[in-house]
């Protein structure tokens, strides 16, 4: 599995990080995620805490793997002491080999943590190849 890297992101990151963010207005950079090999298929687990799951979409083109959230700000008109913690509508994209499947990927959204499960394509499966013996008398004799 391959992630593409955005150097936008990380200049968007860096500058939050130096110059702050400002209340409602800071943009959440990136949505940290774990991704490991289990068996047969690739799992994903991406944090997204106190993310509705109804705001969370994950769309698939041929092998990119989109996830959207969105994290609303006070719904009241209120005076923030501390906004350290990201708002808005934030995603990331995942570029995915061709060694995984994409038509059969499997989402679930549980305390938290959105987890991905993507299993390997069969056509990526080690397989045994039969090897076909032909001429085996002729081998025989020449080793003889």
């Amino acid at each position: 599995m391959l992630l593409r890297p955005d150097p936008f992101r990380e200049l968007d990151r860096l500058s939050q990080q130096v110059f702050g963010g400002t209340g409602t207005l800071a943009r959440p950079s990136v949505m940290p995620m774990d991704a490991w090999r289990e068996g047969d298929q690739f799992i994903v687990a991406l944090d997204l805490p106190g993310v509705d799951p109804d705001t969370v979409e994950l769309d698939v083109e041929r092998n990119v793997v989109t996830v959207r959230a969105e994290r609303p700000g006070p719904k009241e008109a209120v005076e923030l002491v501390a906004a350290e913690r990201p708002r808005g509508v934030f995603s990331r994209q995942l570029v995915l080999g061709d060694t995984l499947d994409t038509e059969r990927i499997a989402a679930s959204y549980d305390g938290g943590v959105l987890t991905l499960r993507i299993p390997v394509a069969e056509h990526a499966k080690p397989r045994r190849i039969e090897i076909r013996t032909e001429g085996r008398n002729d081998r025989q004799a020449i080793g003889a």
